[in-house]
């Protein structure tokens, strides 16, 4: 963990697709042949209640363990392969960039934040995914985890207390398989948006295999889905589910790839490239609101990261003359809560793709500028 934080706090998620290959599109909006796990969030919950989120949660001590390292193989990336150098002009994200050692960990970040997306996926949607040993290794079958009943003691316990992953981990004679998970992104939550603030690592893992089961712990979470890319914009277009920005985002970067197959190969290959961190800046129109990204004409040069200067971006304009005006764009469209639109033109860093552009309001899933 990171002590000296005072804006947000650190969090992973996990982006986490399954299905056998092969499997038939259901939804008329897009092809593809797998699913990802998506958590309804309680409507109680003090963060973004009532969302379709994919699965995530704060950082813990107890994922920094240095307990951990007889769990997997040895320091300092404990197997992970390595990330190259930024390019020019770039740099790592600051979330993965923290010497770790220098607060007291003898785990890198990239090893502490799989760790708390494989234990907050277990709390909150009781699926476990390890391998046998210290790994690298094949995951392990799901017929050598415990019975439901002992599995759900292990869940309650993890729950209560992080620390107890460790536990279920050493109890089992496994490792959490973080190998199977490719660094996708990082996302800061804007300021100005009130309340909690998270620098959230955003981790993809790809099982050519049938969905898990998975169920909700009616606390945080209320519901457990499994949709596809266009699945789940076409429910969020039709108001069955809200979903956050950036998880919306991510689901039009994924309606890139039809296949299972191809989204690990393209995610294993880039996750060696690193990522930056994204913090959108709210900029107000007079019809709604827009999230600019980095690149976007603008964007400032100098962000308000921790929204100390007071620095507010509005403008009497509707959004379509602020559209009309502009020429380099990386911004997401907001005109209500299930109305978005995603516009892409820039080049994507760090051998990334950007999104469809899919708007909301259009019954085109593929309309573009």
């Amino acid at each position: 963990m990171n002590p000296r934080l005072r804006h947000w706090r650190e969090a992973a998620t996990l982006l986490l697709a399954a299905g056998p290959p092969g499997r038939p599109p259901r939804c008329p909006l897009g092809r593809s042949d797998y699913e990802l796990l998506l958590l309804r969030r309680s409507g109680r919950s003090g963060f973004m209640p009532g969302a379709h989120v994919f699965p995530g949660g704060l950082v813990e001590a107890a994922d920094f363990s240095a307990e951990w390292l007889a769990v997997l193989p040895p320091a300092p990336r404990c197997g992970l392969g390595a990330v190259k150098p930024p390019p020019p002009g770039g740099g790592r994200a600051p979330l993965f960039a923290t010497d770790r050692e220098r607060l007291g960990s003898p785990l890198p970040g990239e090893v502490a934040f799989r760790i708390c997306a494989l234990r907050e996926t277990f709390e909150e949607a009781g699926i476990l995914l390890l391998v046998p040993g210290r790994g690298p290794a094949p995951p392990l079958p799901a017929e050598r985890l415990p019975p439901a009943a002992e599995l759900g003691r292990w869940r309650r316990r993890v729950q209560e207390d992080p620390s107890c992953f460790l536990q279920l981990c050493r109890h089992l004679g496994c490792a959490p398989n973080i190998w199977a998970l490719h660094e996708w992104s990082n996302w800061l939550t804007p300021v100005g948006r009130g309340g909690r603030r998270y620098d959230t690592a955003f981790y993809l893992c790809c099982l050519e295999e049938r969905p898990p089961h998975g169920s909700q712990d009616d606390q945080e979470v209320t519901a457990v889905l499994w949709s596809s890319p266009p699945e789940a914009i076409e429910r969020f277009k039709s108001q069955e589910m809200w979903i956050p920005p950036p998880q919306f985002y991510e689901f039009c970067r994924l309606c890139n790839f039809s296949s299972l197959s191809e989204l690990h190969k393209f995610s294993s290959e880039r996750a060696l490239e690193g990522c930056e961190r994204w913090m959108p800046v709210m900029l107000t129109a007079s019809d709604g609101s827009i999230q600019l990204l980095p690149g976007d004409e603008l964007y400032p040069e100098d962000p308000d990261y921790t929204g100390e200067k007071k620095t507010i971006m509005s403008t009497d304009k509707k959004i379509e003359e602020l559209m009309k005006e502009g020429s380099v764009f990386h911004r997401i469209v907001i005109k209500t809560i299930h109305n978005y639109a995603v516009y892409v033109n820039i080049q994507a860093k760090y051998k990334h793709i950007n999104p469809v552009m899919i708007n909301c309001d259009s019954s085109d899933f593929n309309s573009k500028l």
